[in-house]
């Protein structure tokens, strides 16, 4: 049977629909699918895992969880070398509140369907294939995000990692006992020879183009600042209007959120990838009768290009420093979160280019504007990501989907690039 034939995409469909089941939270009002919240050490966390151990455990993958809860199977056919470094693939079931069923169990479940078409196909890969869910990947509870991939590459360790708590003061050592997924030691993503992931686009190119599977070429670098503008909380009705009189710390904060967003409108002329968000503001007293005196704001810059990110953040150093002058507020800033531009490997990008031409399914490649596990991953081996289409670009809601047949297609790439570089 030929590998991409062997891709049984009702299973596929069945696996992620059944784990959209464990927190789910209603029908999208206009699309099809449903919201799912899957928090790390929740009930609907605990179900999803332990139904992703049965699935591999089926599929006759050996089983492992590390001591931060990433969950490892193991395919080791008889062809394969088992000392050899194995190529890995998967992604994440956690989930934001109230967000969709594709976003990461797409990716841990086509990896499993990979797997298993090479099974049904009488594959004879030279290297174990892994199939991996990471732990906490949104960073909706614990952490700011990637925390499993991040200990899988050495970024944290992880007693550092079980420390972290969440809004109740819960640790993740606590949550993981509480749901039985405490594990042991720590999941060496360096030990892979190659790691592929598949994650729904979460934009619209793919969609635009008609193209069923992007192949990615580097993921953003991200970039978090963290400001103050500091003016004199006063009567709203009895302070006289005029910069004389009144020094008003959310209009001054107002100029620097539309000179950080003209900034990156004009940057995107030389580079279309580049993004700045302010997307937190904090106004205190936050009253209506007072006029605010202080304001913290949190702005997001992305690009994949290094020096667009710098350069935004100049500009924002720049426009605080503007509403000090003519505003007469005070500002401070500071760089919080720092995450450079990710390459994905050429040779992972081939792999899953020559994949496509293989199997007759056009593949488009494309950067990532989001952060994914890929981006850790990347810095101890090689790493490629794939994307399937969003409807809409609509993701992190009810309404996020792929239709089934783009996930298939996906998955048959995918398969496809990961027997080429296990060696079949």
């Amino acid at each position: 049977m030929d590998l991409a034939d062997a891709v049984d995409a009702d299973r596929l469909r069945a696996d992620i629909e059944r784990n959209g089941e464990f927190g789910a939270s209603g029908a999208a009002p206009s699309a099809p699918g449903h919201g799912r919240t899957n928090r790390t050490g929740s009930e609907a966390n605990r179900e999803a895992r332990a139904y992703l151990v049965d699935r591999l455990e089926a599929a006759g993958l050996d089983v492992r969880v590390d001591g931060v809860g990433n969950v490892v199977g193991r395919w080791t056919p008889a062809s394969a070398d088992p000392v050899a470094a194995p190529v890995a693939s998967g992604s994440h079931l956690d989930s934001v509140p109230e967000g969709g069923i594709f976003d990461g169990p797409l990716g841990i479940y086509a990896a499993l369907e990979a797997v298993r078409a090479m099974q049904n196909a009488g594959v004879e890969p030279a290297r174990p294939v892994e199939v991996v869910s990471f732990t906490e990947e949104e960073g909706a509870t614990f952490g700011p995000g990637l925390l499993g991939s991040s200990v899988a590459v050495g970024e944290r360790s992880v007693d550092e990692a079980l420390a972290l708590t969440d809004a109740d003061g819960r640790t993740l050592g606590e949550a993981l006992d509480d749901i039985g997924f405490a594990g042991e030691s720590r999941l060496d993503a360096g030990g892979w020879d190659a790691w592929l992931e598949l994650h729904v686009e979460q934009h619209t190119l793919l969609e635009d183009l008609g193209v069923p599977v992007g192949v990615v070429t580097d993921v953003t670098g991200i970039t978090h600042c963290d400001a103050t503008v500091v003016g004199e909380a006063n009567h709203a009705g009895s302070t006289p209007m005029g910069r004389n009189e009144r020094t008003d710390s959310l209009a001054a904060a107002s100029e620097v959120v539309l000179a950080v967003e003209d900034a990156a409108e004009r940057r995107t002329g030389t580079d279309p990838a580049a993004v700045a968000t302010v997307g937190h503001l904090s106004v205190s007293p936050n009253a209506t009768n007072v006029v605010p005196g202080r304001v913290e704001m949190g702005v997001d810059v992305r690009s994949v290009e290094r020096d667009s990110m710098e350069h935004l953040v100049e500009e924002t150093r720049a426009a605080l420093t503007d509403v000090e002058t003519h505003r007469g507020v005070e500002t401070t800033f500071d760089r919080a979160f720092d995450v450079e531009p990710t390459p994905m490997a050429e040779r992972c990008r081939a792999a899953l280019v020559e994949a496509g031409e293989r199997t007759g399914i056009a593949t488009h490649e494309m950067h990532s504007g989001a952060a994914h596990d890929s981006m850790y991953v990347a810095r101890v081996t090689d790493a490629g990501m794939l994307f399937a289409p969003s409807r809409d670009g609509v993701s992190h809601n009810p309404a996020e989907w792929t239709d089934w047949d783009d996930c298939a297609d996906a998955t048959r790439v995918l398969a496809g690039a990961l027997a080429a570089l296990a060696g079949a």
